[in-house]
């Protein structure tokens, strides 16, 4: 492998949106930062089945809505 090439490698915290949290190695950051989920697979409706209440970022899910829901496919 060549020399000074690859990023840094070092422990991060990352904290989960139910609270609970665990240390990895990691690319992201610097030594001992936090990286706190906004989804993770105990809220992401791919992994929970559905169930999960869908995060409406700066209105987005709502302009959709509002753009294509009359089109009743």
């Amino acid at each position: 492998m060549k020399a000074d090439i690859h990023p840094d490698y070092h422990t991060i915290k990352v904290v989960m949106t139910d609270g609970t949290e665990y240390e990895t190695r990691s690319t992201w950051g610097s030594e001992g930062d936090t990286m706190n989920l906004d989804v993770d697979p105990t809220s992401h409706p791919a992994w929970t089945g559905g169930t999960g209440a869908m995060l409406d970022r700066d209105g987005r899910v709502s302009k959709f809505n509002k753009k294509f829901g009359g089109l009743g496919i």
